[in-house]
């Protein structure tokens, strides 16, 4: 099929392909679902998923060395995400609340020299705990459009990274694919061994493992929202971190 539509431009074999690999966009809308407000309905991703896919099927080199999956389940995720942030689904608010936590856990960090707590972060920013965990709530809703941000990631051809390629695809053999350089790679590894135990193990299962944050909870032992909430903590402090060290170099 791959060689009829890339040499003859066959849309018969184009649709066989898109058929063939419309499994990979119910996944990836699945897993992206997990982290949206309820309202969000997966049909809909997955519509706007296939036009990503029928893009990375338009695109795709066979000659590369890389997965196609891998290749199209970025574009299907890219596709989703310029969906959303074309329906403005998240408050402004929410967005100003998301950056005040990256900011007071990245001063609360230097000035303690470790990881704040959860207490330190609500104290400092004036609310009680069961606010703080409220906001990170909210603040969950947004994560997946944050991953769409461009990085400079210290290429020496100077281009970027979104965030969602820093982290490891499931479909994909080894994450370092997507990086350009050793430094980068350094800077995410210490920046995610530098995250509480909590926040380390869900980042990992989601990310590497490929769990659900539902699947998540039954093996911390804790609920589907509250492994939300460690998500987006553990998002928040890694964009933060990166931010600074990638900053500190450039």
């Amino acid at each position: 099929m791959w060689r009829r539509f890339q040499r003859d431009q066959d849309e018969r074999a184009k649709e066989q392909l898109v058929v063939a690999y419309a499994p990979l966009v119910k996944w990836v809308a699945a897993r992206m679902r997990s982290a949206l407000p309820g309202y969000v309905d997966e049909a809909d991703l997955i519509s706007y998923g296939l036009e990503g896919l029928v893009t990375a099927i338009e695109r795709f080199d066979t000659d590369r060395e890389v997965k196609f999956e891998t290749f199209a389940a970025s574009r299907i995720k890219g596709a989703i995400i310029d969906e959303l942030r074309q329906l403005d689904w998240v408050p402004r608010s929410v967005r100003a609340r998301a950056r005040d936590v990256e900011r007071t856990s990245m001063e609360l960090e230097h000035k303690l020299k470790r990881a704040p707590t959860e207490d330190e972060l609500a104290d400092a920013m004036g609310v009680d705990i069961d606010a703080f965990r409220e906001m990170l709530s909210d603040i969950s809703h947004s994560s997946v459009v944050a991953l769409d941000e461009s990085w400079n990631l210290g290429s020496e051809r100077g281009e970027g990274r979104e965030f969602v390629e820093i982290l490891s695809d499931g479909e994909a053999s080894n994450p370092a694919t997507f990086l350009d350089g050793s430094s980068t790679r350094d800077v995410l590894s210490e920046a995610i061994a530098s995250l509480p135990a909590r926040e380390k193990a869900v980042v990992a299962l989601y990310y590497y493992d490929g769990l659900t944050l539902r699947e998540i909870g039954d093996v911390l032992g804790v609920t589907e929202s509250r492994v939300s909430q460690l998500h987006t903590k553990a998002i928040l402090r890694l964009k933060g971190q990166i931010r600074g060290d990638l900053g500190a170099t450039a």
